[in-house]
């Protein structure tokens, strides 16, 4: 697996990938196109690339010096339950691992809730209308400790 910088000739195929959860209730997606390059711009986004194909994207920005929030987590529909969400978070926490605080936030019914646990996530509180959408996002939150990174590295 490869996380490859996005860049605004990528638009199209971000946009091909964003536009398989749009009518996803645990998913928040709806760019302009204005949005979609203040996105690539403003953020980290990586195209997830598994055996020369692109599968789905991950984002994230960092609010501080010590905290980075993921902002987007996507595998396309017919590459999904084959791991690789978990191996592309794998890879991003191990790119932001100098960190001391992680953060994203789901919707409570996404099968990904489990991913994150499982990845050391922790709920650390709940906004029930976080994009203006009427849903709930549960926010996660993963704690890095020393020892973690000095293991990391």
């Amino acid at each position: 697996m490869k996380l490859i910088r996005a860049t605004e000739d990528d638009m199209p195929v971000l946009t091909a990938i964003e536009e398989t959860a749009r009518d996803l209730i645990v998913y928040n997606w709806g760019f302009t196109d204005e949005e979609m390059r203040q996105w690539i711009r403003d953020e980290t986004v990586y195209l997830i690339e598994e055996d020369g194909v692109i599968v789905g994207d991950i984002s994230y920005r960092v609010k501080d010096t010590d905290y980075a929030y993921v902002s987007g987590l996507i595998i396309a529909p017919e590459f999904q339950r084959r791991g690789l969400a978990r191996k592309a978070m794998g890879m991003l926490l191990e790119e932001l691992r100098e960190f001391d605080r992680v953060s994203l936030d789901v919707h409570p019914d996404n099968h990904a809730v489990k991913l994150y646990e499982s990845l050391g996530f922790v709920a650390s509180g709940r906004e029930d209308n976080l994009y203006g959408d009427g849903q709930p996002r549960i926010i996660m939150t993963r704690e890095c400790d020393t020892k973690e990174r000095d293991d990391s590295i």
